[in-house]
């Protein structure tokens, strides 16, 4: 079960381990741009359910897959050891203003999710990345998860003020994961099977997008999404 994050707060990544001797040490950053991390004026740890504690990020830099940061009062390896597997957070209020028509991702999550005509889909209640997009794991009324690629295609309208996100998902993705049995079931006899056969040669079903073992809820730098006031 994901951790909670303080109210108020958003995850910019976690501490993995101590990088040379000067207290420098590697952070797997859940943003999309690192400039994040030097842009804020305090980064703040959290060490299991404690309060974050605020810090003062004096460098950063890219190194492989990880994010090296050096704070101020980290001096040696023995204290970045100390923070080993905390939880990297940045104030909402101190990250940089989206421009128009860009969200972060954390502000969508626990927003509605309907199609085009009104019809409920769920709830979103987190994310993940994929090679190729963002994935948004929606969870419908039954409890099913529902695993959308987050493109501009399905993506059709982003309501904050409502908290209401529109989407159009290709067709037979919701029928996959709401009623797989209608996706399995066997044909009765010969001509059903053929009958079978023939439909599904032509058509394609959507590809499925892998469960990620990233974590989710990052916070996830400006996503573009085409936003309206719904009437």
């Amino acid at each position: 079960m994901p951790q909670r994050r303080p109210k108020g707060f958003v995850p910019l990544g976690g501490v993995a381990k101590p990088h040379g001797i000067r207290g420098e040490f590697c952070i797997r950053s859940y943003a999309d741009s690192p400039s994040v991390f030097g842009r804020v004026p305090a980064l703040y740890l959290q060490e299991g359910g404690r309060p974050p504690r605020p810090y003062t990020v004096r460098s950063w830099r890219e190194h492989k897959e990880f994010v090296l940061l050096t704070l101020d009062g980290v001096t040696d390896r023995d204290q970045a050891e100390a923070l080993r597997g905390r939880t990297v957070l940045v104030r909402e209020a101190d990250l940089p203003e989206p421009q128009e028509g860009e969200h972060y991702l954390y502000q969508l999550m626990g927003c509605r999710v309907v199609l085009d005509d009104g019809s409920e889909v769920g709830v979103l209640e987190e994310f993940f990345e994929t090679a190729a997009q963002d994935t948004w794991v929606i969870v419908d009324g039954q409890g099913r998860e529902i695993l959308l690629p987050a493109v501009p295609e399905f993506v059709v309208d982003v309501d904050l003020e409502s908290e209401i996100i529109v989407i159009d998902p290709p067709e037979g993705l919701l029928d996959l994961y709401q009623n797989p049995e209608a996706q399995t079931g066997e044909p009765d006899d010969a001509d059903g099977e053929a009958s079978a056969d023939a439909a599904s040669s032509d058509a394609v079903a959507p590809e499925l997008p892998a469960r990620s073992k990233r974590p989710a809820r990052g916070p996830k730098n400006r996503r573009k999404t085409r936003s309206r006031k719904r009437s």
